[in-house]
């Protein structure tokens, strides 16, 4: 139950992380505040200080290169890469979209965890498989075909980080159970600190915070996601994963895709019915894969 309802939190932040990145982009008349680049590079440089002081408690937690190795992995497939592909993505995308595009996550996760981490797969947790990738297939055609600034790199660009993201989920349920969810978290976002702070350097950043009028506007929706929506959120993620499973914690993508649709009607963007559509396939796959076998299991031992 603990874990269903850090879940549903979780659900909650992220599901409204895609509308505060574009708020940190674009005011309400659709001026550019931040570049994509520049949100990124922020979010990430913010929630590494917020967590440098546990981080630099953690640092003697690390005893071998290759756990320093696994925790980079962390830090830049789950948190560094993704921060940059996902607001470029939504320069060309929807809020609501994007958010929809999330819920690939799944199906990577069991797909690495088979071919990498030689985890077995029943042969409905393939048909499961197959379906979901049916609906990505579906999902990606409905969105270019509506999306009317975007391109199919837009769209790729989250595919991308979805991968980046199982990459990580199953590197943390893998290779580091002897670390607590704060000590991957934070020791993660101080390994990426240093290359945080180049990029925003990269990116004109502190440029654009000295002449943009509404840049403390949007460095206002940017810290907000960096501090709850990155920093806080990835503890909590990472908790769900340490008394859990990769393929649960993975399935918070079933209802962020449903916050990200709603706020983003909210704001007035366009979700058309061929999107739901192919959405819901894609999340019937994820079903299949990770519950039907336990669902099955139940039924049989209740029948019993």
């Amino acid at each position: 139950m603990k874990g269903w309802l850090l879940l549903i939190l979780l659900s909650c932040v992220w599901g409204s992380s895609f509308i505060l990145m574009k708020k940190g982009m674009y005011t309400t008349d659709g001026e550019l505040i931040f570049s994509d680049g520049q949100v990124g590079a922020l979010r990430m440089l913010i929630a590494g200080l917020v967590l440098v002081p546990f981080a630099l408690f953690s640092l003697k937690k690390i005893k071998t290169w290759k756990q320093f190795f696994m925790l980079a992995i962390v830090g830049f497939s789950g948190n560094f890469f993704p921060a940059f592909l996902f607001t470029y993505a939504e320069t060309g995308l929807s809020s609501g979209f994007a958010g929809m595009l999330n819920s690939f996550t799944p199906i990577f996760t069991i797909l690495i965890g088979f071919f990498v981490f030689k985890i077995r797969l029943s042969l409905i947790q393939i048909i499961g498989v197959v379906i979901g990738t049916i609906g990505i297939v579906l999902l990606m055609i409905a969105g270019k075909v509506l999306s009317l600034t975007g391109n199919w790199y837009h769209i790729f660009a989250i595919v991308l980080a979805t991968l980046l993201y199982a990459i990580s989920l199953n590197t943390i349920k893998h290779t580091l159970q002897m670390f607590k969810a704060i000590e991957i978290t934070s020791l993660a976002f101080f390994i990426v600190l240093i290359p945080a702070f180049f990029a925003n350097v990269h990116f004109g950043t502190w440029e654009t915070l000295k002449t943009n009028k509404h840049a403390f506007d949007g460095l206002g929706y940017i810290a907000i996601l960096a501090v709850f929506g990155t920093a806080l959120a990835v503890i909590i993620f990472n908790q769900v994963i340490s008394y859990s499973s990769a393929l649960f914690a993975s399935s918070v993508t079933y209802f962020i895709p449903i916050v990200a649709v709603v706020i983003g009607v909210y704001f007035q963007e366009y979700i058309g019915w061929s999107q739901i559509g192919a959405m819901g396939i894609v999340l019937i796959g994820v079903f299949i894969a990770n519950y039907w076998p336990y669902l099955r299991q139940q039924i049989l031992n209740f029948k019993k």
